[in-house]
């Protein structure tokens, strides 16, 4: 099993390789996918498909896929270019207020790496997350109707 600080090293190392990178690339991507992804590998048609959009030069759809399938429960928030450089936020609860969001942010001179700067702190926070417990006591949903029984004359 990783340790959190070799996971921490590892995706440092790998947002290193995505900062520092000319042009997107299959060695790029295969060492994402082996290094920080937990689903896609046991997802038979997934591999396949980035792949596909690998060989097509398709690197932004193949980079959404990537955060598609491997986070389901984040979306991209906001993709915009601004200052030469593409900015990606990805986010677990789009409708909240930006204020009171805590989205995962990437930024590059180009589209797909800047997605996938914004998976790996995505994934990184998803991560930790998961490592800490919980400590709001979990509390199943109460079946039926709730009614307010309030007097607010």
């Amino acid at each position: 099993m990783v340790s959190t600080r070799d996971r921490e090293v590892l995706f440092d190392r790998l947002d290193d390789a995505l900062r520092q990178a000319d042009a997107p690339g299959q060695d790029l991507f295969a060492r994402i996918v082996t290094s920080a992804c937990t689903r896609i590998p046991l997802m038979s048609g997934t591999v396949e498909r980035i792949d596909r959009l690998i060989a097509a030069d398709a690197w932004t759809d193949a980079a959404l896929v990537l955060v598609g399938q491997e986070l389901p429960a984040w979306t991209v928030r906001r993709l915009a270019y601004d200052g030469g450089e593409w900015v990606c936020s990805l986010s677990q609860h789009p409708n909240l207020p930006e204020g009171l969001d805590d989205p995962a942010d990437g930024s590059h001179a180009l589209m797909p790496l800047a997605i996938l700067r914004a998976f790996l702190q995505a994934r990184r926070t998803t991560h930790v997350s998961s490592q800490v417990p919980s400590r709001v006591p979990q509390i199943a949903p109460a079946s039926g109707t709730a009614i307010c029984c309030e007097n607010f004359a």
